[in-house]
C-alpha cells in the first residue's frame, strides 16, 4: 500500500486485523454485560461445534472441503458450469482464461447480496428452478455468458466499464428474470452497484494495466506477472483501495466513502477510526471467491486465514439458532432493521468475533487441525446455518434486515 494511502485514516478500516480487533472488542463489551441486544452463551459452542462438523461430514465425507466461494454456487444443480466456461475460453493463454475467471467472480459477487424468498431463476439450459444465492449465482454466470457485461461483440465473456455504465433496472430486471410476480430485493441497488463499478474501473484505468475490466486485477497483483503469489490481506486492501467508491451505505469519513463499516460504541479504536467497525462483507467474500481463480491461474494465495467469517445472516443466524447467542429483548426478533442499526451492527460483529471461536472446536472435532477458515464456512457454518433456517422458519433469517442489495 503506497505512503498516501496509509495517511488517510480511513485507510486502517481496510484491514482485515482491524475487521477482527474491532468485532472483538465488540464482543468483549457483550461478554461484560454492556451490550444493550445480545447475551453470549460460550456453554453452546461446543454443540454448535458438534453441529457443523457434522454436516461438514455429511456435505464432504473425506473432508475434501473446498473454499468458501462464489464458485461452489456455480456448481449448483450437479452442473459444472466452470467447465462449461473454459471450453468456451478454450484455446486462450493461461491469464487470459485467469482474466475471464476473476470478471465473473467480480460482476456475480456484487450481485449477491439477499435475493428474499420470493424471487427464482429459470436456467433454460437445464430447465432447473434456483432461488436465493443459488440462483442469484446461475442469473449471472448465464448474463456473463451471453455476454451481458462485455463491450466486444467479437468477445462476450469478459466484464467492460462501458457495458456495466449501461446497465439499468430494467436491463437487471430482464437478465434475472424480476418482476412484479417475482420481486427480487435491492434490484435498483444492484443494478447501480454496477454502474458505480463501471465509474470505478475506469478511474482505476492506469492501476488495472490500462484496462477498465476487473480482470485486470489479476495483472495489477502480479506485477504483470513477476509475482507467483499474493496475500489474502493484500488482495482484500486492493479490492477496497481500488473499487471502494462503489459503496454507498453512507458511512464516510473525512469525505472518504467507508462502505461496509459502521459506527459501535464498544468498538475501541482510537483517533479520527474510533467506534468504527468495519465488516466488509461482500469484498471478503469477493477475496474468498478469488482464491481459486488465482490459482487456477498459478498464482498462488497465501494467509487465508487473514480473513474473517463473513458477517451475513447465514452464519449469524447460526449463532442465534444454536442458542450461541440470545437476543435480550424478545421482541427485537420480530422488528425490522436497517443494516446500519446498532443491534444489526453489534450482530454482525459478534458473528466474526465468535466464528473465531467456534473454528478450532469445528477442527478438533473433525480432527483436522489444518483446516483453513474458508473451508470451515463452506463444510461449514454457512450450510449449517442454512439448515436451521430451513428447519425454524422456511429458510427466512432470525432477523429481518431491510437492505438495499449491497450489503447483504
Amino acid at each position: 500500500m503506497s505512503l498516501a494511502l496509509r495517511e488517510v485514516p480511513a485507510a486502517a478500516l481496510k484491514s482485515a486485523a482491524t475487521i477482527r480487533e474491532r468485532c472483538r472488542n465488540i464482543a468483549a463489551a457483550a461478554t461484560a454485560g454492556q451490550s444493550r441486544h445480545f447475551g453470549i452463551d460460550r456453554a453452546r459452542l461446543d454443540d454448535t461445534a458438534a453441529l457443523v462438523a457434522a454436516v461438514t461430514r455429511r456435505r464432504y465425507p473425506d473432508l475434501d472441503v473446498p473454499y468458501h466461494s462464489r464458485w461452489r454456487h456455480f456448481e449448483t444443480g450437479g452442473i459444472d458450469r466452470k467447465e462449461e466456461l473454459d471450453r468456451a475460453l478454450e484455446g486462450r493463454s493461461i491469464a487470459d482464461r485467469g482474466r475471464a475467471h476473476v470478471d465473473l467472480t467480480v460482476a456475480s459477487v456484487l450481485l449477491d447480496a439477499g435475493a428474499g424468498a420470493a424471487w427464482s431463476f429459470v436456467e433454460a439450459e437445464s430447465g432447473q428452478r434456483y432461488m436465493r444465492s443459488e440462483g442469484l449465482a446461475v442469473a449471472s454466470f448465464r448474463a456473463f455468458m451471453r455476454g451481458a457485461f462485455s463491450a466486444r461483440r467479437d468477445d462476450p465473456l469478459r466484464v467492460d466499464a462501458s457495458a456495466l455504465a449501461a446497465i439499468d433496472t430494467a436491463t437487471l430486471a430482464s437478465l434475472f428474470q424480476a418482476g412484479t410476480a417475482n420481486p427480487l430485493l435491492g434490484l435498483e441497488g444492484r443494478a447501480a452497484l454496477l454502474r458505480r463499478l463501471g465509474s470505478a474501473l475506469v478511474a482505476q484505468r492506469d492501476a488495472f494495466g490500462n484496462s477498465a475490466r476487473p480482470g485486470a486485477l489479476l495483472d495489477t497483483l502480479t506485477a504483470q506477472g513477476t509475482r507467483r503469489a499474493v496475500s489474502a490481506s493484500t488482495l482484500l486492501e486492493t479490492l477496497l483501495d481500488s473499487l471502494g467508491s462503489i459503496w454507498s451505505s453512507g458511512s464516510a469519513l473525512d469525505g472518504t466513502p467507508l462502505g461496509d463499516v459502521w459506527r459501535h460504541p464498544h468498538a475501541g479504536g482510537s483517533g479520527p477510526t474510533a467506534d468504527w467497525v468495519p465488516l466488509h462483507k461482500l469484498s471478503q467474500w469477493l477475496a474468498y471467491s478469488l482464491f481459486e481463480p488465482f490459482e487456477w491461474a498459478g498464482i498462488a494465495v497465501t494467509g487465508g486465514d487473514q480473513l474473517t467469517a463473513l458477517p451475513e445472516y447465514r452464519n449469524g443466524g447460526l449463532l442465534l439458532d444454536a442458542g450461541v447467542l440470545q437476543l435480550v429483548d424478545a421482541a427485537d426478533g420480530a422488528r425490522t432493521w436497517n443494516v446500519g442499526d446498532e443491534l444489526v451492527v453489534e450482530w454482525r460483529a459478534l458473528t466474526v468475533a465468535l466464528i473465531d471461536e467456534l473454528a478450532p472446536r469445528v477442527r478438533a472435532r473433525l480432527a483436522a487441525p489444518a483446516l483453513p477458515l474458508a473451508c470451515i464456512l463452506e463444510g461449514g457454518t454457512w450450510a449449517a446455518g442454512r439448515e436451521l433456517a430451513a428447519k425454524l422458519r422456511a429458510g427466512n433469517p432470525p432477523l429481518s434486515i431491510d437492505s438495499d442489495g449491497t450489503v447483504f
